[in-house]
């Protein structure tokens, strides 16, 4: 196989799945890779592994260089699945390698995977290999209890577990050999669905790295960043801090068109602010992306119609996602019409309190609007994107 180097000694063995499409609810139209990376020192390592399926391409990569019997370490920065579950295949070639794993860590890769030796990491150990070394720092909850990262200071490579990374599968392994603009999409999508509910953490992991110098980014998806570095810590401190551009989403579901024409006329309204406004009708596989573009918005509005006395399920299961993710702060309000009776609103604005926003009163139109309806939606959308996104003086 082709070997594929960082730097002296270190080598990039993970493995690339081209054709998943769902990553637990999570839209990856690019793929995904499970990044693992071996060190080649006076003691052989092995850092993060991969998906229990792609076990056999992960041995043969790491064959390609060296027998697996010769690893003597490994090192877990995250237990779940797709990081870790090739763990028993790969213990039956390298049977005496020692595994470097926080406590929560081990815990659960005991119960998931078997018991084997398990070595408790805390912040600040090291781990000494020979002319290199790896330093640990723990990041709980970035994104589940046992997550830690390992800073190699003789190269400059910080193993960043799921920071920093994103789902997308492209030839080359490397930031400045992908299409840059694809990779911070990517990155983008990745942070809003998976780290965007631990934001506040972001800025104390950000201070732990900044006091390291790094030259390589190896993550446990998607490229590794060595050109564009400067880049992506940019990016993870602007949505850390919350930050947002002048944008506003309209997202929406309709029935007979009723709840649509009020959906256009209120982005209509919010596009004469000048804001950057964006219509959506989510299909069944958009929620990750619509979720993507929220992350920097300032706002959202989300229609529907009422349907057997709630909201469409498209719209409920978008906000029922969301109120996981906790976008917390960004302002929202709901919209849409009604027939017999109402409830739609009802249930959108209890779905977007518990998602953390700060609600406006919602707009709602018994039956198709009129041409007055209309203009009002138009002044809706105009006063929110306003409200959400100040006129700058």
């Amino acid at each position: 196989m082709n070997q594929i180097k960082l730097a002296k000694g270190v080598y990039y063995v993970g493995c690339k799945d081209w054709k998943l499409r769902d990553f637990h609810g999570f839209t990856t139209v690019r793929g995904v890779t499970y990044n693992a990376y071996l060190i080649v020192d006076e003691k052989i390592c092995l850092v993060d592994l991969v998906k229990n399926t792609f076990a056999d391409e992960l041995l043969a990569r790491i064959s390609s260089i060296l027998p697996p019997e010769k690893i003597d370490y490994i090192v877990m920065n995250h237990v779940e699945n797709d990081q870790a579950s090739a763990l028993p295949q790969v213990m039956e070639k390298a049977a005496g390698a020692k595994i470097f794993i926080t406590a929560a860590g081990a815990k659960e890769a005991a119960r998931l995977y078997g018991q084997y030796d398990y070595n408790i990491v805390k912040e600040g150990d090291k781990l000494e290999l020979g002319e290199n070394s790896l330093h640990f720092v723990t990041l709980p909850m970035l994104h589940w209890p046992d997550s830690m990262v390992a800073y190699m200071p003789g190269e400059k490579i910080l193993f960043s577990n799921d920071a920093f990374g994103q789902h997308i599968c492209a030839s080359s392994p490397f930031d400045d050999g992908s299409d840059l603009a694809a990779v911070m999409e990517e990155a983008q999508n990745y942070y809003a669905n998976i780290l965007m509910p631990y934001s506040k953490l972001i800025g104390g992991a950000l201070g732990k790295a900044g006091g390291l110098a790094i030259e390589t980014i190896a993550p446990s998806h998607g490229v590794i960043w060595r050109s564009h570095i400067k880049d992506i810590l940019e990016k993870y401190a602007f949505w850390g801090q919350g930050g947002v551009k002048d944008k506003v989403l309209v997202v929406y579901d309709s029935m007979w068109g009723a709840t649509e024409r009020m959906a256009k006329a209120i982005w209509e309204g919010a596009a004469k602010t000048g804001v950057d406004a964006r219509l959506y009708k989510p299909g069944p596989a958009e929620n990750s992306r619509i979720v993507a573009e929220l992350l920097d918005a300032a706002g959202a509005l989300f229609g529907s119609p009422t349907l057997n006395y709630g909201m469409m399920p498209s719209i409920g299961g978008l906000l029922l996602y969301l109120k996981g993710l906790k976008p917390a702060g960004k302002l929202a309000a709901s919209f849409g019409t009604y027939g017999w009776s109402g409830g739609a609103q009802k249930d959108m604005d209890e779905l977007l309190q518990k998602a953390g926003m700060s609600l406006e009163p919602a707009l709602t139109l018994n039956w198709a609007p009129s041409a007055e309806d209309l203009s009002n939606c138009e002044n809706f959308g105009f006063n929110f994107a306003n409200k959400a996104c100040p006129p700058k003086h």
